[in-house]
């Protein structure tokens, strides 16, 4: 592992996005415990996640514009900075309307550290292992996934459910402090490409000073742009909602549903990096397909399955396909786009994320309240059925599909936009 990934900058960022991960697990475990014994209703919860996704959307296009004037690492650390004083400022709000603004803005700074630490990580990582070096920050974050909600659980039986959120928010300062003395803030591939010296295996399209137009690196990442699009309304729809279908539906108990987003983020961790092997030799496309079938099974089995032990497994199955989609996604439209576009890729590919978790969870907090947990969750299943087919229409956007006779950079870069 260390032999494949010799540049110390990337290990910084696994670093601080683990550290971020715990922080973001303990939040994210409680917050629907926490909303509700505050008495906020399904339909309250639902738009509150969306509060946050707009935060997201909002702030995605300025953070790649950020990135651009002032660098990778000055934005990080701001947005780093900012998530944690939105962490520790929110079990202290009690009005309906604080809580939208904290969310609101603990959604722009964090799509500003995760524009930031992906745009580090596709401008730093060789060509040929963009699957391998998105898989290894899926992990670290999907361990922090997996230590945050113990952590959490562990915190609620000897303190309080607002001294958790504390204990997020100094792990957000742990994060600031480890890049802000740590990473580099130069990017050499990115530096390359603008200055108009060719990365390995690019075509040159026109002068290194013009943009790539927003529409054109759009068309080149939209399949990635789909997936996580899916994705971010699938999870935010199922953080908030799972727990709740499975206390009034399964008959679980409550307190056993802070384990749920365990078992989510121990499938990503364990699968992540095979997912990111598979993609990087079989093409990032194939294997995003696989995924989202199987994935799309998991989600019906949480409607037929009744046990809590099948649920746990098929949320683990769910986790080590659906989510391992995610870093596979990030590093196609890494191989897609050139080195001078990360930081634009980056920020329309966050966009779309954001997007899904806007729309997803009113949208599945409508159906659960007219129709039940089931409709909400089948919808989710014709989602992830969709994106299948849509891998499939559109195949030819992964340049692995591309037959071998074609020059690499040909195949690396389309001419149609």
């Amino acid at each position: 592992m260390l032999s494949k990934i010799r540049d110390r900058n990337i290990w910084v960022i696994y670093g601080a996005i683990l550290i971020l991960g715990i922080a973001y697990g303990i939040a994210i475990s409680l917050i629907a415990h926490h909303l509700g014994a505050r008495g906020f209703s399904k339909s309250e919860m639902g738009s509150l996640a969306s509060w946050f996704a707009l935060g997201i959307v909002s702030l995605s296009i300025p953070m790649g514009r950020a990135i651009r004037r002032w660098s990778a690492k000055a934005t990080l650390v701001a947005c780093l900075c900012g998530y944690t004083v939105t962490v520790s400022l929110f079990p202290a709000l009690e009005s309906y309307w604080g809580i939208v603004v904290d969310r609101f803005f603990d959604g722009a700074f964090s799509v500003g550290v995760w524009v930031s630490c992906e745009t580090v990580l596709l401008a730093r990582a060789e060509r040929d292992n963009k699957a391998y070096v998105t898989s290894l920050y899926a992990i670290a974050i999907a361990i922090g996934y997996v230590v945050g909600p113990l952590v959490a659980e562990g915190i609620v039986h000897v303190a309080t459910i607002g001294r958790a959120f504390l204990v997020s928010g100094a792990l957000g300062g742990a994060a600031t402090l480890l890049v802000m003395f740590q990473l580099d803030a130069h990017l050499p591939a990115v530096e390359e490409a603008e200055s108009g010296a060719a990365a390995p295996g690019v075509v040159s399209a026109g002068s290194p000073d013009a943009p790539t137009p927003p529409l054109a690196v759009l068309a080149r990442i939209k399949t990635s742009c789909f997936a996580t699009f899916a994705y971010g309304y699938f999870q935010a729809s199922v953080v908030l909602f799972l727990p709740l279908y499975l206390v009034e539906s399964k008959g679980v108990e409550l307190k056993d549903t802070i384990l749920i987003p365990f078992f989510f983020a121990l499938g990503m961790l364990l699968f992540s990096n095979v997912a990111g092997r598979l993609g990087d030799r079989y093409g990032h496309l194939l294997v995003m397909r696989w995924l989202g079938a199987i994935g799309t099974s998991m989600v019906v089995g949480f409607v037929v399955l009744h046990s809590y032990p099948a649920m746990a497994v098929a949320v683990f199955v769910a986790g080590a396909t659906l989510a391992t989609i995610s870093p596979v996604s990030l590093a196609l439209q890494g191989v897609v786009t050139r080195p001078r576009d990360y930081s634009r890729s980056n920020a329309i590919y966050n966009a779309f994320y954001a997007a899904g978790m806007l729309v997803g969870p009113k949208a599945s907090s409508l159906l659960f309240d007219r129709y039940g947990g089931s409709a909400m969750l089948l919808h989710l299943a014709a989602m992830w059925s969709t994106f299948a087919v849509f891998t499939i229409a559109f195949a030819s956007d992964d340049p692995a599909s591309v037959t071998s006779s074609r020059p690499a950079a040909i195949r690396a870069f389309p001419t149609s936009k």
